[in-house]
């Protein structure tokens, strides 16, 4: 199979390819170059440490290469193609050498005005202590002039925790003027080594290891390792040291050494690291830098019932994110937490908003009396310690919070609310693709579905109970969990499409995801095209797929839709001999997301809802501005062309109409 580290890194080519497309606004250009270098430190962060350890160089060396490959395109594209784009409209960046004498007045000020205070140089000595460089963090590796032949070398913190990394100094006629906070901690250095002569500064990042490495979840508490898996986390591994291709190699050599890098983790970069603060660089007000705000749509069968349980009790609904309002989801909750017939509500939370409505929704109910159990998972990585702090919010409001279990991350999007109506109890679920994180559906592509259908509610009321560790879930026979039945039913599912096309019936299947790696259901795949099943492919990001050998005509199609928002949402149709069988949830065709997750695909049953599902799917398929054929080379092809066909645009008409 295609390697899946290679794979993902020619995902983010495809960000990197958003960059320079010119239907894009510049700003929103200049953000994608922001996602692709912070996709690029979580890489760095949690996958090639994984390959340090089972000390795979040849891979290591294929990284390195396509990773200094796409650096250099990002070089060019902000230097060539994004700078001379923000000066058509009105903002430069200027470095410490362009400043002119009032900018480098302003610059000073600045400097005197607290960012001095800020700075503490460390001195690095061959026998001296090694500096500790945190993850992520800018450093400048000064040399100072000697009489020696080699100079003297001094590392200082460039502090963008505290400080904006963007700062703007006067401009010149109606231009505005941005230089980064790097260039005023260079221009400033003979303030911070009075008497020393300065003859290099040059940026340099570190990125560590962020695996938590718990050996055992199994025993002890496993809250308590987490815990300290956090702490370890700071001081992890170095996995990656960026650096300015002129810094002197005396002085690399020297920082390898005290710093005990990998030859392999040394990458060139540029001038400038952390392309990731471009995302919070602000439009300064000019009209045409980026898109205008998306106005989330409304439903009307929603809006027209004085009570979204009335709404649900009429039939099913589906919500597309970002296109739909989120406000529904928050309004579930909230109907919930103040309704006197409601006595329960269960929740899965993964990754929530800083400031999250739903959770306020869930202590507000819980105040109320009602029974409210939230499962917070604790291995949500990168949001380990904002989930401590909700999971102590609802405790403290008298919530029952049930955490990780052992060996399993849950990952399903479940919200189940128990409702009394006429002397008997009736439940209400949402489920989901994506989290219970108003921000992020603001950017990403997903789908909701709030029901009241017994065959889906009950068999969510199953998912609950076995995570709350009450009892095993048993059978289910609509809802496909994992790692209990998810794995079977696709491959049985597989296995039917096989049998119609081999008997001479039509047969297909249409898969999209966000990855695509589990080795086993990619031969079933692989088996299915072979007898004859057409199948249609939209992986966001990895795909391991085999390219076809010999005189192979494997009908499978795969393409990627990367665009202005992330592609998110999982959905899941097969022919079924003409009786289709529709399923959207949470699961990737990840091992991971079989074997060592709990994850929910849930059954579309209403026709309406079905229809809507195929519409944006057939869109999606038909796309030839956006969407990037999947190939063996990695290249990343467009597709053909005639009459431009942008599914994310179409698809918000779609909802409008």
């Amino acid at each position: 199979m295609i390697d899946r580290h290679l794979s993902w890194l020619s995902f983010n080519h495809r960000v990197l390819q958003e960059a320079s497309d010119l239907r894009h606004p510049v700003l929103e250009r200049l953000r994608f170059l922001a996602i692709f270098s912070s996709n690029l430190d979580e890489f760095f962060r949690v996958r090639v440490p994984a390959i340090h350890a089972l000390g795979d160089r040849s891979l290591l060396q294929a990284i390195r290469k396509e990773v200094d490959r796409q650096q250099r395109q990002l070089g060019r594209l902000y230097l060539k193609e994004i700078l001379p784009a923000l000066r058509s409209y009105g903002i430069a960046f200027v470095n410490d050498a362009e400043l002119d004498d009032e900018q480098i007045a302003a610059a000073r000020q600045y400097w005197r005005s607290g960012l001095a205070g800020r700075i503490e140089p460390f001195f690095i000595e061959a026998n001296g202590p090694a500096p500790f460089l945190h993850n992520r963090q800018l450093y400048l590796v000064v040399a100072l002039a000697t009489e020696e032949p080699s100079h003297r070398y001094a590392i200082v913190e460039v502090p963008t925790q505290q400080e904006p990394r963007f700062v703007e100094v006067p401009g010149r006629g109606r231009r505005r003027y941005f230089v980064f906070l790097d260039d005023i901690v260079r221009l400033c250095l003979p303030e911070l080594f009075p008497g020393s002569r300065i003859a290099g500064a040059y940026a340099v990042k570190l990125s560590r290891d962020a695996e938590l490495h718990i050996e055992d979840e199994f025993s002890g508490d496993l809250l308590e390792k987490i815990r300290e898996g956090l702490k370890r986390r700071k001081t992890g591994t170095p996995s990656r040291f960026l650096y300015d291709p002129q810094i002197p190699q005396a002085c690399l050599g020297l920082l390898r050494e005290r710093l005990g890098l990998h030859v392999e983790g040394l990458i060139p970069g540029w001038r400038y690291h952390n392309f990731s603060d471009f995302v919070d660089f602000a439009n300064p007000g000019i009209d045409g830098l980026e898109y205008e705000s998306l106005t989330p749509l409304r439903r009307h069968t929603l809006d027209t019932s004085a009570s979204l349980f009335d709404a649900i009790d009429e039939g099913d609904s589906i919500l597309h994110y970002p296109y739909h309002s989120y406000h529904y989801v928050i309004r579930f909750v909230n109907e919930a937490a103040n309704d006197p017939a409601v006595t329960s509500i269960d929740i899965t939370l993964y990754r929530v908003a800083p400031n999250s409505q739903t959770v306020r929704a869930l202590v507000d109910a819980a105040r109320n009396g009602k029974k409210v159990t939230a499962f917070v998972e604790m291995k949500a990585r990168f949001d380990e310690e904002a989930n401590f702090f909700w999971a102590d919010e609802l405790h403290n409001a008298g919530a029952r919070v049930v955490y990780s279990l052992p060996g399993v991350k849950v990952h399903c999007k479940l919200c189940l609310v128990a409702r009394s109506a006429a002397g008997a109890q009736k439940l209400y679920g949402y489920l989901s693709t994506g989290n219970f994180n108003e921000r992020t559906a603001r950017v990403y592509s997903d789908h909701g579905l709030f029901t009241g259908d017994p065959r889906i509610t009950h068999e969510a009321r199953k998912v609950f109970d076995y995570l709350a560790g009450e009892r095993y879930p048993g059978r289910f026979d609509h809802l496909l969990v994992a790692p209990f039945n998810m794995r079977q039913r696709f491959t049985a599912m597989l296995d039917e499409e096989i049998r119609n096309a081999q008997a001479g019936k039509r047969a297909y299947v249409i898969l999209k995801l966000n990855n695509l790696e589990d080795p086993a259901m990619i031969q079933k795949l692989c088996e299915a095209a072979d007898a004859g099943v057409e199948i249609h492919l939209m992986v966001r990001s990895i795909c391991c797929l085999p390219p076809v050998r010999g005189a192979g005509t494997r009908p499978i199609q795969v393409i990627s839709i990367v665009d202005r928002f992330l592609e998110h949402g999982r959905v899941y149709i097969f022919h079924n001999g003409g009786d289709e069988q529709y399923f959207i949830g949470s699961a990737d065709w990840m091992t991971r997301n079989f074997n060592r997750r709990v994850e929910v695909a849930f059954p579309i049953f209403q026709e309406k809802v079905r229809s809507e599902i195929r519409a944006i799917i057939d869109i999606e398929l038909r796309d030839n501005v956006k969407a990037r054929i999947l190939d063996v080379e990695l290249s990343n092809r467009f597709r053909p062309c005639d009459r431009p066909i942008r599914s994310q645009v179409e698809f918000y008409s779609l909802l409008q109409r």
